[in-house]
Protein backbone atom coordinates (compact mmCIF):
# COMPACT_ATOMS: atom_id res chain seq x y z
CA UNK A 1 0.00 0.00 0.00
CA UNK A 2 1.13 3.18 -1.31
CA UNK A 3 2.05 6.16 1.47
CA UNK A 4 -0.98 8.09 -0.41
CA UNK A 5 -3.30 5.39 0.11
CA UNK A 6 -2.79 5.43 4.13
CA UNK A 7 -3.06 9.16 4.08
CA UNK A 8 -6.25 8.75 1.98
CA UNK A 9 -7.56 6.38 4.66
CA UNK A 10 -6.81 8.59 7.42
CA UNK A 11 -7.92 11.59 6.17
CA UNK A 12 -11.52 10.31 5.12
CA UNK A 13 -11.42 9.11 8.62
CA UNK A 14 -11.20 12.37 10.43
CA UNK A 15 -13.34 14.18 7.60
CA UNK A 16 -16.10 11.04 8.72
CA UNK A 17 -15.28 11.92 11.80
CA UNK A 18 -15.90 15.46 11.74
CA UNK A 19 -19.54 15.07 9.60
CA UNK A 20 -21.18 12.66 12.37
CA UNK A 21 -20.78 15.48 15.28
CA UNK A 22 -23.30 17.53 13.18
CA UNK A 23 -25.80 14.54 12.25
CA UNK A 24 -29.03 14.13 13.99
CA UNK A 25 -30.29 12.33 16.93
CA UNK A 26 -32.81 9.66 16.16
CA UNK A 27 -35.26 10.37 18.44
CA UNK A 28 -38.58 12.13 18.59
CA UNK A 29 -41.80 11.31 16.52
CA UNK A 30 -39.96 12.59 13.37
CA UNK A 31 -37.21 9.35 14.18
CA UNK A 32 -37.89 7.78 11.36
CA UNK A 33 -36.79 10.46 8.71
CA UNK A 34 -33.87 10.97 11.48
CA UNK A 35 -32.88 7.56 10.64
CA UNK A 36 -33.03 7.83 6.84
CA UNK A 37 -31.14 11.23 6.93
CA UNK A 38 -28.27 9.24 9.02
CA UNK A 39 -28.69 6.05 7.06
CA UNK A 40 -27.98 8.36 4.07
CA UNK A 41 -24.98 9.91 5.62
CA UNK A 42 -23.23 6.90 6.81
CA UNK A 43 -23.33 4.21 4.20
CA UNK A 44 -19.67 4.95 2.93
CA UNK A 45 -18.32 6.63 -0.14
CA UNK A 46 -15.39 8.83 -1.27
CA UNK A 47 -15.84 11.95 0.54
CA UNK A 48 -14.40 13.61 -2.20
CA UNK A 49 -16.13 17.11 -1.94
CA UNK A 50 -15.00 17.88 1.68
CA UNK A 51 -11.27 16.35 1.68
CA UNK A 52 -11.31 18.42 -1.73
CA UNK A 53 -12.16 21.52 0.98
CA UNK A 54 -10.00 20.35 3.24
CA UNK A 55 -7.14 20.22 1.26
CA UNK A 56 -7.35 23.84 -0.38
CA UNK A 57 -7.86 25.06 2.67
CA UNK A 58 -4.99 23.45 4.01
CA UNK A 59 -3.28 24.45 1.12
CA UNK A 60 -4.31 28.20 1.50
CA UNK A 61 -2.93 28.16 5.40
CA UNK A 62 -6.44 27.75 6.87
CA UNK A 63 -6.56 27.34 10.68
CA UNK A 64 -10.20 28.60 11.77
CA UNK A 65 -12.75 26.11 13.05
CA UNK A 66 -15.37 27.49 10.49
CA UNK A 67 -13.85 24.84 7.83
CA UNK A 68 -16.29 21.71 10.29
CA UNK A 69 -19.58 22.97 9.66
CA UNK A 70 -18.87 23.84 5.96
CA UNK A 71 -17.13 20.33 5.33
CA UNK A 72 -20.12 18.19 7.23
CA UNK A 73 -22.48 21.32 4.90
CA UNK A 74 -21.17 19.87 1.58
CA UNK A 75 -21.30 16.21 1.74
CA UNK A 76 -24.98 16.26 3.57
CA UNK A 77 -25.71 18.68 -0.09
CA UNK A 78 -23.90 15.44 -2.38
CA UNK A 79 -25.92 13.19 -0.16
CA UNK A 80 -29.25 14.82 -0.69
CA UNK A 81 -28.86 14.79 -4.69
CA UNK A 82 -27.55 10.41 -4.35
CA UNK A 83 -30.87 10.26 -3.03
CA UNK A 84 -32.74 11.88 -5.15
CA UNK A 85 -31.11 10.67 -8.12
CA UNK A 86 -31.85 7.43 -6.80
CA UNK A 87 -35.38 7.73 -6.85
CA UNK A 88 -38.17 5.75 -9.44
CA UNK A 89 -38.34 9.41 -10.61
CA UNK A 90 -34.70 9.55 -11.92
CA UNK A 91 -32.58 6.64 -12.46
CA UNK A 92 -34.68 4.35 -10.03
CA UNK A 93 -31.21 2.62 -8.49
CA UNK A 94 -31.75 0.08 -5.69
CA UNK A 95 -28.16 0.23 -4.68
CA UNK A 96 -25.46 2.72 -3.52
CA UNK A 97 -22.62 2.21 -1.84
CA UNK A 98 -22.58 -1.39 -1.78
CA UNK A 99 -26.33 -0.91 0.43
CA UNK A 100 -29.89 -0.57 -0.28
CA UNK A 101 -30.31 3.04 -1.62
CA UNK A 102 -32.80 5.26 0.92
CA UNK A 103 -36.04 4.92 -0.98
CA UNK A 104 -35.26 1.12 -1.41
CA UNK A 105 -35.19 0.92 2.70
CA UNK A 106 -37.58 3.57 3.90
CA UNK A 107 -39.81 4.38 1.14
CA UNK A 108 -40.38 6.59 -1.68
CA UNK A 109 -42.06 9.43 0.13
CA UNK A 110 -39.50 9.20 3.41
CA UNK A 111 -36.59 9.18 0.79
CA UNK A 112 -37.64 12.92 -0.95
CA UNK A 113 -38.15 13.68 2.39
CA UNK A 114 -34.77 12.55 3.41
CA UNK A 115 -33.02 14.69 0.83
CA UNK A 116 -35.46 17.91 1.11
CA UNK A 117 -34.00 17.46 4.84
CA UNK A 118 -30.30 17.26 4.26
CA UNK A 119 -30.40 20.48 2.07
CA UNK A 120 -31.94 22.27 4.60
CA UNK A 121 -29.91 20.60 7.00
CA UNK A 122 -26.63 21.67 5.11
CA UNK A 123 -27.23 25.71 5.59
CA UNK A 124 -28.42 25.07 9.19
CA UNK A 125 -24.57 23.30 9.55
CA UNK A 126 -22.83 25.76 7.00
CA UNK A 127 -24.42 28.88 9.07
CA UNK A 128 -22.50 27.47 12.53
CA UNK A 129 -19.48 28.35 11.02
CA UNK A 130 -20.32 32.21 12.21
CA UNK A 131 -20.24 31.24 15.75
CA UNK A 132 -17.05 29.62 15.07
CA UNK A 133 -15.08 32.70 13.64
CA UNK A 134 -17.15 35.72 14.80
CA UNK A 135 -16.82 38.46 12.41
CA UNK A 136 -14.42 37.07 9.95
CA UNK A 137 -16.33 38.33 6.33
CA UNK A 138 -14.64 34.87 4.73
CA UNK A 139 -18.00 32.98 6.26
CA UNK A 140 -20.37 35.19 4.51
CA UNK A 141 -18.27 34.87 1.25
CA UNK A 142 -17.79 31.22 1.77
CA UNK A 143 -21.71 30.91 2.83
CA UNK A 144 -22.65 32.78 -0.76
CA UNK A 145 -20.32 30.11 -2.60
CA UNK A 146 -22.17 26.86 -1.29
CA UNK A 147 -26.01 28.45 -1.86
CA UNK A 148 -24.81 29.83 -5.46
CA UNK A 149 -23.40 26.18 -6.73
CA UNK A 150 -25.97 24.47 -5.23
CA UNK A 151 -29.09 26.28 -6.78
CA UNK A 152 -30.72 26.83 -9.85
CA UNK A 153 -27.55 28.50 -11.55
CA UNK A 154 -25.45 25.00 -10.20
CA UNK A 155 -26.12 21.22 -8.86
CA UNK A 156 -30.09 21.52 -9.20
CA UNK A 157 -30.07 23.56 -12.55
CA UNK A 158 -27.76 20.55 -14.21
CA UNK A 159 -29.91 18.22 -12.64
CA UNK A 160 -33.43 20.07 -13.91
CA UNK A 161 -31.42 19.66 -17.62
CA UNK A 162 -30.71 16.35 -17.25
CA UNK A 163 -33.90 15.15 -16.43
CA UNK A 164 -35.82 17.02 -18.98
CA UNK A 165 -33.32 15.20 -21.99
CA UNK A 166 -33.17 12.00 -20.19
CA UNK A 167 -33.38 9.58 -23.50
CA UNK A 168 -32.71 11.94 -25.53
CA UNK A 169 -29.46 12.63 -27.63
CA UNK A 170 -27.00 14.96 -26.56
CA UNK A 171 -24.15 17.08 -28.01
CA UNK A 172 -20.77 17.05 -26.71
CA UNK A 173 -21.59 20.74 -25.64
CA UNK A 174 -25.25 19.76 -23.94
CA UNK A 175 -23.19 17.14 -22.04
CA UNK A 176 -20.51 19.32 -20.82
CA UNK A 177 -23.29 21.77 -19.57
CA UNK A 178 -24.68 19.27 -17.64
CA UNK A 179 -21.68 17.84 -16.34
CA UNK A 180 -20.43 21.19 -15.29
CA UNK A 181 -23.66 22.20 -12.82
CA UNK A 182 -24.48 18.63 -12.06
CA UNK A 183 -21.14 17.32 -10.94
CA UNK A 184 -18.45 20.17 -11.63
CA UNK A 185 -20.71 22.91 -9.31
CA UNK A 186 -20.35 20.64 -5.99
CA UNK A 187 -16.73 20.42 -6.83
CA UNK A 188 -16.34 23.73 -7.41
CA UNK A 189 -17.90 24.53 -4.18
CA UNK A 190 -15.56 22.31 -2.19
CA UNK A 191 -12.33 23.99 -3.27
CA UNK A 192 -13.51 27.46 -3.45
CA UNK A 193 -14.69 27.27 0.02
CA UNK A 194 -11.62 25.57 0.91
CA UNK A 195 -9.59 28.86 0.16
CA UNK A 196 -12.17 31.63 0.82
CA UNK A 197 -12.44 30.62 4.53
CA UNK A 198 -8.25 30.44 4.30
CA UNK A 199 -8.46 33.80 2.84
CA UNK A 200 -7.67 33.69 -0.73
CA UNK A 201 -8.01 36.19 -2.91
CA UNK A 202 -11.05 37.02 -5.33
CA UNK A 203 -8.50 36.52 -7.83
CA UNK A 204 -7.48 32.92 -6.64
CA UNK A 205 -10.96 31.75 -5.83
CA UNK A 206 -11.51 32.39 -9.60
CA UNK A 207 -8.08 30.49 -10.44
CA UNK A 208 -9.26 27.49 -7.43
CA UNK A 209 -12.52 27.96 -9.57
CA UNK A 210 -11.32 26.93 -13.02
CA UNK A 211 -9.08 24.12 -11.49
CA UNK A 212 -12.13 22.69 -9.80
CA UNK A 213 -14.31 22.39 -12.73
CA UNK A 214 -11.43 20.34 -14.71
CA UNK A 215 -11.72 18.03 -11.76
CA UNK A 216 -15.65 18.20 -12.03
CA UNK A 217 -15.41 16.94 -15.32
CA UNK A 218 -12.29 14.37 -15.10
CA UNK A 219 -14.93 12.72 -11.98
CA UNK A 220 -17.91 12.89 -14.08
CA UNK A 221 -16.63 11.17 -17.57
CA UNK A 222 -14.12 8.54 -15.47
CA UNK A 223 -17.95 7.69 -13.86
CA UNK A 224 -19.15 7.12 -17.05
CA UNK A 225 -15.92 5.09 -17.97
CA UNK A 226 -16.86 2.99 -14.94
CA UNK A 227 -20.08 2.44 -15.82
CA UNK A 228 -19.12 0.45 -18.56
CA UNK A 229 -15.89 -0.77 -17.56
CA UNK A 230 -15.93 -1.18 -13.92
CA UNK A 231 -17.23 -4.06 -11.72
CA UNK A 232 -20.82 -3.79 -9.53
CA UNK A 233 -18.50 -5.63 -6.38
CA UNK A 234 -16.09 -2.36 -6.77
CA UNK A 235 -18.86 0.16 -7.30
CA UNK A 236 -21.27 -0.61 -5.30
CA UNK A 237 -24.23 -0.46 -7.20
CA UNK A 238 -25.04 -1.51 -10.53
CA UNK A 239 -23.00 -1.51 -13.78
CA UNK A 240 -24.37 -0.36 -17.29
CA UNK A 241 -27.34 1.59 -15.82
CA UNK A 242 -26.75 4.24 -18.00
CA UNK A 243 -27.36 2.51 -21.26
CA UNK A 244 -30.17 0.81 -19.39
CA UNK A 245 -32.12 4.47 -18.63
CA UNK A 246 -30.96 5.17 -22.09
CA UNK A 247 -28.72 8.46 -20.79
CA UNK A 248 -26.53 9.88 -23.31
CA UNK A 249 -23.07 9.62 -21.81
CA UNK A 250 -19.37 10.87 -22.19
CA UNK A 251 -18.27 7.63 -23.38
CA UNK A 252 -21.00 7.39 -25.86
CA UNK A 253 -20.32 10.52 -27.50
CA UNK A 254 -16.96 10.35 -27.23
CA UNK A 255 -15.93 6.50 -27.41
CA UNK A 256 -14.55 4.79 -24.26
CA UNK A 257 -10.29 5.37 -25.76
CA UNK A 258 -11.35 9.75 -26.15
CA UNK A 259 -12.80 9.41 -22.90
CA UNK A 260 -10.01 7.81 -20.80
CA UNK A 261 -7.49 10.66 -22.84
CA UNK A 262 -10.32 13.57 -21.86
CA UNK A 263 -10.28 12.52 -18.15
CA UNK A 264 -6.10 12.60 -18.37
CA UNK A 265 -6.52 15.71 -19.91
CA UNK A 266 -8.87 17.41 -17.74
CA UNK A 267 -6.94 16.20 -14.61
CA UNK A 268 -3.27 17.24 -16.02
CA UNK A 269 -5.05 20.75 -16.42
CA UNK A 270 -6.54 21.16 -12.58
CA UNK A 271 -3.00 20.12 -11.90
CA UNK A 272 -1.43 22.90 -14.01
CA UNK A 273 -3.52 25.27 -12.88
CA UNK A 274 -3.15 24.27 -8.94
CA UNK A 275 1.00 24.53 -9.42
CA UNK A 276 0.28 27.99 -11.14
CA UNK A 277 -0.19 29.43 -7.42
CA UNK A 278 2.11 30.27 -5.08
CA UNK A 279 1.32 27.37 -2.26
CA UNK A 280 1.60 23.55 -2.34
CA UNK A 281 -0.19 20.46 -1.58
CA UNK A 282 1.22 17.54 -2.78
CA UNK A 283 -1.43 15.35 -1.02
CA UNK A 284 -3.80 17.47 -3.09
CA UNK A 285 -2.09 16.95 -6.57
CA UNK A 286 -2.01 13.22 -5.88
CA UNK A 287 -5.98 13.22 -5.17
CA UNK A 288 -6.77 14.62 -8.34
CA UNK A 289 -4.48 12.73 -10.66
CA UNK A 290 -5.71 9.99 -8.66
CA UNK A 291 -9.48 10.67 -10.12
CA UNK A 292 -7.75 8.99 -13.63
CA UNK A 293 -6.70 5.44 -12.67
CA UNK A 294 -9.80 5.09 -9.92
CA UNK A 295 -11.67 1.76 -10.40
CA UNK A 296 -14.79 2.85 -7.97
Amino acid sequence: MTNFDDLMKRRVTEIKSIIKNYLPEEEGYQRTLLEAVDYSMLVGGKKLRPLLMQQTYVMFGGTSKAIGPFLAAIEMIHTHSLIHDDLPALDNDEYRRGKKTTHAVYGEAMAILAGDALLNLAYETAAKAFAEDPGNPDVARAFTILAHKTGIYGMLGGQSVDVENAGKPLTKEQLLFIYSLKTGALIEASMMIGAVLAGASDEEAEQLEQAARCVGMAFQIQDDILDVTGREEDLGKPINSDERNQKTTYVTVRGLEAAREDVKKYSEEAVRLLGEMPYENEFLTELILHLIDRTI
